[in-house]
């Protein structure tokens, strides 16, 4: 017997709110149906006491060129939390545990666990489903997951290092690949001719990844490590291509890694202790370049420049001439430092959000909406006392969503 009810959940209403709905319905002779309703929200109080008490600085106005409408902000209070351009809770799931290693995909979350290798699947309609990943022998999840080639590039601590492990994976088929730098940035050493235990020094965050992202344009990968540079490795072998990087810091006395690096042509601000790698829609490099020294290089050894303000920092890398170009820097008028988490990602039409997780000496997380011509069109914060309240933030397009 075929059913003539059929439950459609609706998302990102208003809380506290009469909500006007329309449901437009094709059916298969052609024919079209429109049903306008109206679903009454309660009243939501979020019990953290954080995402309900936006404060702003500046708010966004009618009719203001910005493209993206809402964002979700990877959490360790509990489940991403998706908040609109106006500092408006749209959508939270119950769970208090915690998000920061997560990715917004086919309009649900996947989240990994930083106490242990657990995936979950996370569906809008608040489904909460683990899911099966054999992994090999990790310890845990930290800091992000990002879109990879094929899955999701995660990154993992395992039980004979820190924080210098990334493996792609897809929710059905387990690990597709891994890059384990220690023993890539090893060989690449030894080949070289230098003594690679001098860097190479597990198991010490010698590392630190914080962000990957998939390039399709050359099939590579590029990994922010924190403690030293951002680099580009080849999909398939792990072979390092390139590395952009403050020339101060102790990576630099090494010849072998300083053969890979790439000039800044121009000027400019090179990466020092960068985030939340990515690619632009016109193919520049994207990052939060948070302007923080390295925390755990040998005692006496260079920890390179500091910075009293971070920026967004944009590159042209041209691979052939072994070049950097910073095409352009955001810094807020050198007004704000985040040293540490903290994100910046394109949405439509060249538009920027910025999470300044760690604001105000670790006070306030700091949401910043960018245009074209990047002038501020919002700007609010939140009380936060670690990199708890948002970690990252990242643009979703909730109001485009589609199901098969």
């Amino acid at each position: 017997m075929t059913s003539d009810l059929l439950e459609l959940p609706v998302f990102g209403l208003y809380a506290g709110f009469a909500n006007p709905v329309s449901i437009d319905l094709t059916f298969d002779d052609g024919s079209m149906q429109t049903i306008d309703s109206t679903v009454t929200t309660a009243a939501y109080t979020d019990p953290n006491g954080v995402y309900d008490h936006p404060v702003f600085i500046e708010r966004r106005e009618a009719g203001s060129e910005l493209g993206f409408d809402f964002f979700a902000l990877k959490s360790d209070l509990g489940t991403p939390v998706i908040i609109d351009t106006d500092g408006t809770i749209r959508w939270v799931g119950v769970s208090s545990e915690g998000s920061i290693p997560s990715v917004f995909t086919d309009n649900g979350f996947v989240i990994g666990n930083r106490h242990s290798t657990r995936v979950r699947r996370l569906e809008l309609d608040g489904t909460d489903t683990l899911v099966p990943v054999a992994f090999p022998d990790y310890r845990n999840f930290h800091h992000n997951v990002d879109p990879g080639k094929v899955g999701f590039l995660g990154e993992f601590n395992t039980h004979t290092d820190s924080q210098s492990t990334i493996a792609e994976f897809t929710l059905s088929g387990g690990v597709l690949k891994e890059w384990d730098f220690a023993t890539l940035v090893r060989d690449h050493m030894m080949t070289g001719g230098d003594d690679s235990t001098l860097f190479v020094r597990p198991p010490n965050d010698w590392f630190h990844t914080n962000a990957a992202a998939y390039d399709p344009r050359d099939d590579s990968l590029i990994v922010s490590s924190r403690e030293n540079f951002v680099m580009n490795v080849d999909y398939e072998t792990g072979a390092i291509r390139w590395l952009l990087g403050d020339p101060t810091k102790y990576w630099w006395t090494f010849p072998s890694l300083r053969a890979k690096a790439l000039t800044l042509t121009g000027g400019g601000l090179y990466p020092i202790g960068q985030h939340a790698v990515s690619l632009t829609s016109d193919g520049l490099l994207l990052l939060f370049n948070a302007g923080t020294a390295s925390d755990w290089q040998p005692e006496g050894a260079p920890i390179g420049e500091s910075r009293e303000y971070s920026a967004v920092s944009a590159y042209r890398i041209d691979a052939a001439t072994m070049t950097a170009t910073n095409v352009w820097n955001f810094d807020y008028g050198r007004s704000i430092y985040s040293g540490h988490c903290s994100s910046a990602y394109e949405a439509g039409g060249h538009s920027l959000l910025i999470t300044y997780a760690r604001a105000d000496n670790v006070t306030h997380a700091r949401l910043v909406g960018l245009n074209s011509q990047h002038e501020v069109v919002f700007d609010f914060q939140y009380d936060t006392s670690r990199c708890d309240t948002a970690w990252n933030g990242v643009p979703i397009p909730l109001e485009n969503m589609s199901f098969p």
